[in-house]
């Protein structure tokens, strides 16, 4: 555990490095709501509330396998999940967009990438088990017909009405793609094997 932990971590209230007038001078507006006049919440604002918390700093979780690690904080959250360990292709893509910043639209883009790439291979583990993904009854499509699906999408000023039209071919464009591709291979092993 670092000396002096991050700001989030600690019971009371946090300790600043500058002072109100520095910090003034250094940052234009820096403190415009100190003034408890220029605050509408004073009223109803209470400062004598205590954390209830019974540590200066918390327990930290063991880290039992290697966490992936932001570049702009010191140590890793002092609890984190650990529910889906990293692995494979996805995780070795997840590993990777921490070495950018988490402003940086590589480190989102990466991660989004690397959660497609894990759904597509648990799509693909699925069809090694007796239960394989059914994308018609599992992605909620049959309730488009027998819920008011369809009535419940026009006349109620819903902003995401542009999009609706791209939405199947977003979530049947992958599957079909795959299906053209395995009637693709099975065909041209099939003219392999005839000739």
């Amino acid at each position: 555990m670092p000396e002096n932990p991050s700001t989030p971590y600690i019971a009371g209230a946090p300790k600043r490095k500058f002072s109100n007038e520095e910090l003034r001078a250094r940052i234009p507006g820096w403190g415009a709501d100190l003034d408890p006049a220029d605050r509408p919440s004073v009223p109803k604002e209470r400062t004598d509330l205590v954390t209830g918390a019974h540590w200066d700093f918390p327990e930290r979780q063991p880290e039992k396998q290697p966490r992936e690690r932001s570049i702009e904080h010191e140590f890793v959250t002092p609890v984190f999940g650990t529910a889906v360990p990293l692995k494979g292709v996805s995780g070795v893509m997840r590993r990777y967009a921490y070495r950018y910043g988490e402003a940086r639209a590589a480190h989102w883009l990466i991660l989004i990438a690397a959660d497609r790439v894990d759904a597509g291979g648990s799509h693909l583990r699925s069809f090694l088990t007796l239960h394989p993904d059914n994308p018609v009854t599992e992605s909620g499509v049959l309730s488009e017909f027998t819920r008011h699906g369809f009535s419940s999408r026009f006349g109620r000023n819903r902003a995401d009405l542009k999009e609706q039209a791209v939405v199947p071919i977003i979530a049947a464009g992958p599957w079909i793609l795959g299906g053209a591709a395995a009637f693709a291979g099975i065909r041209a092993l099939a003219r392999t094997v005839r000739s």
